[in-house]
């Protein structure tokens, strides 16, 4: 006896099996709108016209099938009432022309004998499956029938005691030939509307194509300048909403580097007066110092200017990547650092010059200060520039190195970022590398130091 549990166990077996298949096909799945706009459009199409298929196959072309190879088998079994009643000596041509023009069948009396062996049938034959069962039906004779050797003539032998009959029939008399002509124009004018949808799916879809390539390049900086609204009403709102957007931040940001700007006028003025005043003075060691400070709060106003600001105002251009780290390499190799600089693919990219200089520039000065060898690596291949920096540092703790992106964060011990300068190094390169659309990854080096991954779209 089965109990409830068990009968809710295979309940929810065959719920968990049902959720498994379901989850695969929607992994499987198209995830692009165009492809699944074809699957909106076509599925129901198909879906119809093989139930209209399946529909007209069952009801009208084994009807009309059916009643046509009845007809015939009803002619065939008057002629053999007629030659059995009649002689065939006198009348048996009068049968044969009456056959011929009021009937459509061509007969002809064969001597006794055997019938010709069964042929092989072909898989799906509903002329040869109706006839066969009107023939029995109607007539009760062995018989031997013949529909697949002259596809305009089906062949019919019925034996007798004393003699075989042999009928020549018209293949359309048993057989609804015109169904195939109702599916070819079924299944052509299924793909004319396919094809009409999916032309029209295309001109609908672009708009929305272009519009997230305007917010991709927006994203990493780029001008937006040939775009126009274009495409559904829905579609021309989404792009109206996304300029709108755009405006307001690009106002914002020039709003706030407009304020930085005089500001940071404001402190270099102040800045130049203590210089202008320290250089009037006598050399002696407090100047010097304070000279030194007066330079550092100098670099240190950049920086902080530099983060602020993001450089988004910058316009994208070709940059030769490969040259621009040659040139940092050779800077980096006067601090008695051992450099070296391998890359691959074209050199290229499309970026904020300014910005992603600096982005690259504050990693290897990084790696620069607490190592004695960098191996920098760049590859630009498939869409993707990738820059890695290889040092043998201490390198960062595991649990820091998402921490140390931070403005203004510094490790306790060991790799202290930015030691001496603003704490604004590795903000600045990761805020420019994801405003290019990219990201920095933090990993432990071959070199047994630290590993910098630089990678942007390009």
């Amino acid at each position: 006896m089965v109990s409830l549990s068990d009968i809710a166990t295979q309940a929810r077996r065959r719920s968990r099996g049902m959720w498994r298949s379901l989850t695969r096909m929607r992994l499987r799945m198209p995830k692009g709108l165009y492809a699944r706009s074809i699957i909106i459009v076509v599925a129901p199409i198909v879906l119809l016209q093989s139930v209209v298929a399946y529909v007209f196959m069952e009801r009208h072309w084994q009807t009309v099938t059916r009643r046509l190879s009845n007809a015939v088998t009803g002619d065939i079994a008057a002629i053999v009432q007629v030659i059995d009643t009649y002689p065939q000596d006198e009348h048996f041509n009068e049968i044969t022309r009456i056959a011929a023009e009021s009937l459509g069948l061509n007969i002809a009396i064969l001597p006794p004998g055997d019938l010709p062996p069964v042929a092989a049938k072909p898989f799906f034959s509903l002329l040869d499956q109706t006839l066969s069962r009107e023939i029995s039906r109607q007539i009760g004779q062995p018989f031997w029938i013949d529909t697949v050797g002259r596809s305009n003539i089906v062949e019919i032998r019925i034996k007798f005691p004393d003699k075989i009959l042999r009928v020549f029939a018209r293949r359309s008399q048993t057989y609804a030939s015109n169904s195939e002509i109702f599916l070819f124009w079924m299944v052509g004018t299924s793909l004319v509307l396919i094809a009409i949808a999916l032309l029209f799916l295309r001109n609908q879809i672009r708009p929305i194509v272009t519009l997230a390539d305007a917010m991709e390049s927006f994203g990493k900086g780029r001008a937006v300048d040939t775009f126009t609204h274009r495409g559904a009403r829905e579609v021309r709102q989404a792009s109206q909403a996304f300029f709108a957007m755009r405006e307001r931040i690009e106002r914002q940001i020039e709003q706030r580097t407009t304020m930085l700007s005089g500001v940071s006028h404001d402190l270099r003025t102040v800045l130049t007066r203590f210089q202008l005043e320290l250089a009037m003075l006598e050399d002696i060691a407090d100047t010097g110092a304070l000279r030194a400070d007066i330079a550092e709060m100098g670099a240190m106003l950049e920086e902080y200017i530099a983060f602020a600001r993001g450089d988004a105002a910058e316009d994208s251009a070709p940059v030769n990547v490969q040259a621009t780290l040659e040139e940092i390499v050779d800077r980096q190799r006067g601090k008695d650092t051992t450099v070296t600089l391998n890359f691959s693919g074209e050199p290229v990219v499309d970026v904020r010059p300014v910005a992603f200089r600096r982005c690259l520039s504050n990693l290897v000065a990084n790696a620069g200060k607490y190592a004695k060898t960098i191996a920098i690596t760049a590859r630009h291949r498939r869409g993707w520039l990738t820059v890695t920096i290889d040092d043998d540092g201490p390198g960062i703790p595991e649990a820091e190195r998402e921490a140390v992106f931070r403005p203004f964060y510094r490790l306790d011990e060991g790799r202290n970022v930015d030691q001496g300068g603003s704490g604004l190094g590795l903000s600045i390169a990761l805020d420019t590398a994801r405003s290019h659309g990219g990201q920095i990854e933090l990993e432990e080096s071959p070199l047994g130091g630290l590993r910098a991954r630089v990678r942007i779209p390009a």
